[in-house]
């Protein structure tokens, strides 16, 4: 008998989500522990549940889903990532796979491709839709970030950015590490200007790239 996967379903719209947990739940290997409509509640369940898999609407009340992926995938590494999109768009596909994601699915599909994704992932396969093997996108090779990520983050900085994946505020982090809240601030802006980025979205995502080189240089 296969292992039953615990799932959280993260979903802007609730009758969507009720009819997703539903679809799952015919299957006798998957159990829904959890539902939200927002990234940050997301994130307590994924910490709580330290789910399977992860069903998450690519847009969420605090934006995108991106910048949810690698804190999610930090809190429970083994948890399965399958985005769930208006678009049927190979570029987005390939960003999201690159921040930690498993997968991509329209929300036009059907429970059967649903499913069928689902369980390509428990045998160590990714499912993409055959007409994007004639996408000219597809045939596109992935741009490097190798050259954007040569920086040298010291051991606080490094620190602060790990703590922030994590969601932690930055009032917590100041008390951590004995700073005030204006030295977070200049930690920061140092950080953002090493990373090139200029948004807290931003720096996770690329904190994110950075931290998986630097464990396989390692």
């Amino acid at each position: 008998m296969k292992k039953v996967w615990q799932v959280v379903i993260i979903d802007i719209h609730p009758t969507s989500m009720l009819g997703t947990k539903l679809i799952l739940e015919e299957q006798q290997d998957l159990l829904v522990r959890g539902m939200t409509s927002t990234g940050s509640e997301g994130l307590d369940l994924v910490n709580i549940h330290q789910p399977d898999l992860i069903l998450m609407d690519y847009r969420l009340p605090e934006g995108q889903a991106d910048q949810y992926i690698a804190q999610m995938k930090n809190l429970s590494a083994h948890s399965h990532i399958i985005i769930l999109t208006d678009e049927d768009n190979v570029k987005l596909f390939r960003h999201l796979i690159s921040l930690g994601a498993s997968g991509m699915l329209s929300k036009q599909a059907s429970p059967s491709q649903l499913i069928h994704l689902i369980s390509g992932l428990r045998e160590g396969c990714v499912s993409i839709p055959l007409s994007w093997l004639a996408s000219s996108e597809w045939a596109q090779p992935v741009e490097s970030p190798a050259e954007e990520l040569i920086v040298e983050l010291t051991e606080t900085e490094t620190f602060i950015m790990e703590r922030i994946v994590q969601g932690v505020t930055y009032d917590k982090i100041a008390s951590e590490i004995n700073v005030s809240r204006r030295s977070i601030d200049n930690y920061l802006r140092k950080i953002y200007v090493k990373l090139d980025v200029s948004s807290r979205a931003q720096a996770i995502e690329r904190y994110a790239l950075y931290a998986r080189q630097n464990k396989t240089v390692s």
